[in-house]
């Protein structure tokens, strides 16, 4: 690989005797990594696949997904750089907690955290790039989230409407991209021997919105994807010298994962707690990593519930929905915007001036003396109690395909969450053999035996 000169300056000074063998891995192979989704079930497909696990991530392994695989499309796996793992690892969020995932398209840190929430609690999950927000909501569909906000803000309006209101944030930040160099060479058109310090201060910005976040005794995950210490050590430094209330928290190191070098900074000693990841140390990319305690308080607005805000119509078509489908919904709080039915999490206040890319999960459409179910909801099905269906291979090639297909014997009647190997792939409508297909039409392909395969 042909790397910008200034770039391999900067690196033979910066590691030395190491620089040989940092240059040399970028000339190796590109690892590829997926997660399995411990909310859902594992298929044959999976289990074949699952030898080489990640190990340092407890549901990661070394492979290749295809996307349009039936596990894929249920939400069963994701593809995620392996050394991109680590990050979901360092920041993995307990039970109920209010977790902020700041820069989050396209969803791979995201579905992380959202393995490790298992539906309680609330992630708001924002990507200030409106292109990039469709990505991050079709992720955390597939995934199933109940417990999930989408916004598409600022930082800055997002500090001033949500202060000291969250339990950890992880920011991934944007950055300089160097340790995706191998993994994605046009990274390098952007970089410049100025790139990393444009890249800092904007992360500056970020993290100083991001400390207003916070509740006392909440954590700070901090990532990025570039070796830059501008952006890696020094920042970390910067924010401790600007807010000595943060501490840092040591970070496992496994399977080559060193010490962050706090030569590379102020020399706080402090800085070694936080993890560097180097391509010719371990199977992966470059990434930086560190994990932070905030002793400091918050200034915080009282929270004003969301309500429930359903038309007397909209509320009889939907109960009468939920007592055909027998319909067990966690504490969710019911909101019509336009005819689409969402359900809001709980924990979630009202922020009326924040832009919402989607409130909750879109539970279904109000449509005329009916309501449709989604798409969304079929995909969350295992945590709701609805009824299924079971359909083999050959069914789910054409359902993907949006055609109907023929029981072997009359169904119960209306609509039904299909399944294929136990894992939900969406909504049909039996009307005595024959199932009507509700396969989302943008997303409707032509299945071969080249993608039903994980």
């Amino acid at each position: 690989m042909q790397l910008p000169a200034e770039f391999i300056t900067k690196y033979k000074k910066l590691l030395g005797d190491e620089a040989p063998a940092f240059f040399a891995a970028f000339d190796e192979p590109v690892e590829k990594g997926f997660r399995v989704n411990p909310l859902k079930a594992t298929t044959p497909a999976m289990t074949a696949k699952m030898t080489d696990a990640v190990p340092y991530s407890q549901i990661g392994y070394y492979g290749k997904v295809n996307g349009n695989s039936l596990e894929h499309l249920a939400g069963a796996v994701y593809s995620q750089e392996p050394s991109a793992m680590t990050v979901g690892e360092v920041a993995r969020p307990k039970l109920n907690e209010r977790v902020l995932d700041l820069c989050a398209a396209p969803g791979g840190k995201t579905t992380h955290l959202l393995s490790y929430l298992k539906q309680t609690g609330l992630l708001v999950t924002n990507e200030i790039n409106p292109k990039r927000v469709t990505a991050l909501g079709d992720n955390v569909e597939r995934y199933g989230a109940l417990n999930t906000v989408i916004t598409n803000e600022t930082p800055a309006h997002l500090a001033k409407a949500l202060p000291g209101f969250f339990d950890r944030i992880l920011v991934d930040a944007p950055c300089s991209g160097e340790g995706m160099f191998r993994k994605d060479p046009d990274a390098m058109q952007y970089w410049s021997p100025d790139y990393p310090a444009e890249c800092a201060a904007r992360q500056r910005e970020i993290l100083t919105e991001t400390v207003k976040m916070l509740k006392p005794g909440g954590h700070l995950i901090y990532s990025t994807c570039t070796f830059a210490p501008e952006e890696d050590e020094q920042m970390i430094a910067w924010l401790l010298q600007t807010y000595p209330e943060f501490e840092l928290e040591p970070i496992a190191k496994t399977a080559g994962i060193v010490d962050a070098k706090p030569q590379w900074a102020d020399g706080n000693p402090e800085l070694a707690k936080a993890a560097r990841l180097f391509p010719h140390l371990m199977r992966g990319e470059g990434h930086f990593i560190a994990k932070l305690v905030y002793h400091g308080t918050t200034a915080v607005k009282p929270a004003k519930p969301v309500r429930d805000e359903l038309t007397p119509l909209q509320r009889k078509l939907w109960a009468k929905f939920s007592d055909q489908q027998h319909l067990a919904l966690p504490p969710l709080v019911l909101q019509a915007h336009g005819d689409n039915l969402y359900g809001i999490p709980v924990a979630m206040p009202v922020t009326r001036k924040l832009k919402i890319f989607r409130a909750g999960i879109q539970l279904g459409t109000f449509k005329k003396n009916r309501f449709e179910p989604s798409y969304a909801l079929a995909l969350a099905s295992d945590d709701l109690a609805l009824p299924k269906l079971a359909i083999d291979h050959d069914q789910w090639e054409k359902y993907v395909h949006g055609e109907t297909f023929q029981l072997t014997q009359t169904g119960a009647a209306g609509f039904t969450v299909l399944t294929c190997d136990e894992l939900p792939v969406g909504f049909g409508k039996v009307v005595g053999r024959t199932v009507k297909n509700f396969f989302p039409k943008g997303l409707r392909f032509l299945a071969t035996d080249d993608n039903t395969v994980l």
